[in-house]
């Protein structure tokens, strides 16, 4: 049995949406986790109401992280086979459940991550890095691209992964970096990685912390850029990523080239 897990915090009409495209599904023999971070704008009550059958976990400032694992762990501890990954800021194709599905089945021990596009104007959104040259020649969107890290939004997971690796650190990831730690940790332990372009979401790229502390560049925003929970440009998370998964020379180059991409391109971007 597949479990869906969505860590929320707020943002009632997301989640509301985002659940109804689940409830919409070609392919319905899955379970839904929400686990409600602290919400005070009646999400809770929203979910009883009008989605009964979705299970409701509760937190309390657990951030992205914590939460997701919350949910992780009640879906392995009731039979969970796969668990995937997803925020409440998405609207899932009808088919997207199917593609997963039958992709996964192609691919058991692979982790698939989705095909994001802009709710806005359906431009695609990061893919994930390729893993080889072979790979660049899938410019038709179609099918699987093998990569070795991807974001947790719509990323379904073996549950041989997590008997392998353990959960998302909620220690030194509270809230960005978790997913591509994870995932990226999952490639160094032998487990494919694929962004599966059948299986679409559609997203809101301008709902995240970081960019919103873009939209309006100031000083203030440029700190919380760089130190906040919330920022995408967050310099202690990429540091120690950084010194995770690389070492030598690629470490020194991946360090220099990140500190200036997030120091000056804040302003530029």
């Amino acid at each position: 049995m597949i479990y869906i897990v969505i860590p929320v915090f707020n943002r009632k009409q997301f989640t509301k949406e985002c659940l109804e495209s689940l409830h919409a599904q070609t392919f319905k023999d899955f379970v839904v986790i929400v686990v409600d971070d602290g919400s005070t704008d009646g999400t809770e009550e929203m979910l009883k109401t009008e989605f009964p059958e979705v299970i409701i976990l509760k937190g309390n400032n657990l951030w992205w992280t914590a939460a997701t694992n919350l949910g992780i762990e009640y879906a392995l501890q009731h039979g969970a086979t796969a668990v995937m990954t997803l925020n409440n800021d998405t609207f899932a194709f009808t088919d997207y459940m199917e593609k997963m599905v039958y992709w996964a089945n192609q691919k058991p021990e692979a982790i698939l991550g989705a095909m994001a596009m802009s709710k806005i104007d359906d431009t695609p959104i990061f893919h994930g890095p390729i893993l080889s040259e072979k790979n660049k020649d899938n410019t038709t969107r179609k099918g699987l691209l093998e990569i070795n890290h991807f974001p947790g939004r719509g990323c379904l997971i073996p549950k041989k992964v997590f008997d392998k690796i353990g959960l998302f650190d909620q220690i030194n990831f509270p809230h960005y970096y978790a997913d591509y730690d994870f995932t990226l940790t999952a490639h160094e332990n032998g487990f494919q990685i694929f962004n599966n372009f059948d299986a679409k979401l559609y997203i809101y790229p301008e709902e995240s912390g970081d960019q919103k502390n873009r939209v309006k560049k100031s000083w203030k925003n440029y700190k919380n850029h760089l130190t906040s929970i919330k920022g995408g440009g967050n310099l202690t998370n990429f540091t120690r990523f950084t010194f995770k998964h690389y070492k030598g020379t690629k470490r020194i180059s991946v360090l220099i080239k990140g500190y200036a991409s997030r120091l000056v391109g804040y302003w530029l971007k």
